[in-house]
């Protein structure tokens, strides 16, 4: 995970570099606009990889559950900066059709934004497989505005040879506006999944399937009820009440709990799963799996 931190710092320091000069170049706000989105990038990025570094800092002892709540919080925050960024593209765009100015050098902006592209398909590949181990928020949420920015770069594309063909002045910022709404729409999606972290919403329905599933193998085990789980950060958090013969001993319904529990684990890796033990029909709402 620190790796693609770094990766995702290297990468948009990289391309700050070169679309400062291809801006300056070519005096383009839809090229200004994608300047932009990497300074964000920049910054956002910067955040993650201080909050994924503390956010893998085992739990201490003001800290029972760990530290993965850092992770939503730094996604809140870029959600924030993206935001931000929609604003004042949709401000620098409107200056340009009150006075609009031409073009200057489009075959430079259109290489550097090939180039551009190239280094973020590169990255968002890197992303995307550190996300499939480890199901970080803060990494899927970086990888979300990078996939965006290679839809960015390549209208910026399409933008700079429309006006190379045909001369036309209000296609710079038309595609300035565009771009930033969906800067916008990225923002939102990063602030709701930030949010359902922090407000400790349930796992996607099928992981609690899932559960539900691997509980149902153990023949000892009736019912189960007081399903709970949440994520923070890569680790989620599994509670249940497993619900058995009334009669059976205490240590045999123990030794079926830690089964039922190293199942899980086995099957969610990253989970710290909490299993209780009850006698079958004495919570109303328990759910017989038989």
């Amino acid at each position: 995970m620190r790796r693609a931190t770094y990766a995702s710092v290297a990468t948009a320091g990289t391309l700050i570099v070169v679309k400062t000069g291809a801006w300056l170049v070519t005096d383009s706000v839809s090229l200004l606009s994608t300047l932009v989105d990497s300074l964000l990038d920049a910054a956002a990025s910067v955040v993650n990889m201080l909050a994924v570094r503390q956010a893998l800092v085992p739990p201490d002892r003001e800290h029972r559950f760990g530290h993965g709540k850092l992770e939503p919080l730094a996604a809140l925050g870029q959600s924030a900066f993206i935001a931000g960024s929609a604003l004042f593209l949709v401000i620098s765009a409107g200056q340009r059709f009150i006075a609009p100015r031409p073009v200057q050098e489009t075959g430079i902006g259109i290489a550097v934004m090939l180039v551009s592209i190239l280094a973020t398909l590169a990255l968002v590949t890197y992303q995307r497989s550190v996300v499939r181990r480890t199901g970080s928020l803060a990494i899927q949420s970086d990888r979300l505005h990078y996939v965006g920015d290679i839809l960015v770069n390549a209208a910026v594309i399409v933008a700079l040879v429309l006006w190379w063909e045909l001369r036309w002045t209000w296609v710079d910022p038309v595609f300035a506006i565009l771009i930033s709404g969906y800067i916008l729409f990225t923002a939102t999606r990063i602030a709701g999944g930030a949010m359902d972290m922090l407000m400790d919403r349930e796992l996607p329905e099928s992981e609690r399937q899932r559960i539900v599933d691997i509980v149902r193998q153990h023949p000892q085990v009736i019912g189960i009820h007081d399903l709970r789980t949440r994520a923070a950060g890569p680790q989620s958090f599994i509670q249940l009440h497993l619900e058995m013969d009334g009669r059976m001993m205490l240590y045999q319904a123990n030794v079926v709990a830690d089964t039922v529990e190293i199942e899980l684990r086995n099957a969610f890796p990253d989970a710290e799963v909490i299993v209780h033990q009850d006698p079958y029909g004495v919570d109303d709402d328990s759910t017989p799996i038989r």
